[in-house]
């Protein structure tokens, strides 16, 4: 058994006590926090366990010149494209639109077309979403903090 079953039991009941607006302030609240460091982490190109995204490929000798690569996942990481909703009864964290589709491809390393004219290339998997232990704690963190 759980050490902390009791403590998470009754930390369930304050939150199923508070109103739905209420909840929704603080899935909000969650979500947004979740939002900052998962942005922080892609930065750094690490996974949620701490290990190192697989490096970029290298590109062809004879490529375009005077081309500036940005680096991995620069626009995929903004607020414009990764969303914190947050509902009385959960807090999300999820790209939309189109870059949906490319996130998806490369956090299972699937097989895709960079543009419509290249063959398919395998991407290597890099898990651009997640938890660890530090996320878990800073939620029931924020949690308490909002039932105080």
């Amino acid at each position: 058994m759980n050490e902390f079953k009791p403590f998470d039991d009754r930390l369930a009941g304050l939150i199923a006590a508070l109103s739905p607006a209420s909840r929704r302030r603080m899935a909000t609240d969650i979500a947004k926090t979740l939002r900052t460091r998962q942005q922080r982490r892609i930065k750094t190109q690490k996974a949620p366990d701490g290990t190192p995204y697989a490096a970029r490929k290298r590109q062809p000798v004879r490529a375009k010149k005077g081309r500036v690569k940005r680096e991995m996942f620069a626009k995929l990481r903004t607020n414009r494209f990764m969303k914190a909703t947050g509902r009385y009864d959960a807090a999300v964290v999820e790209f939309t639109g189109k870059v949906q589709r490319i996130a998806k491809v490369h956090h299972y390393g699937l097989k895709d077309r960079p543009n419509p004219h290249s063959p398919g290339v395998q991407y290597s998997e890099r898990d651009l979403l997640g938890f660890n232990q530090s996320d878990e704690s800073l939620i029931k963190h924020l949690i308490i903090k909002n039932l105080g």
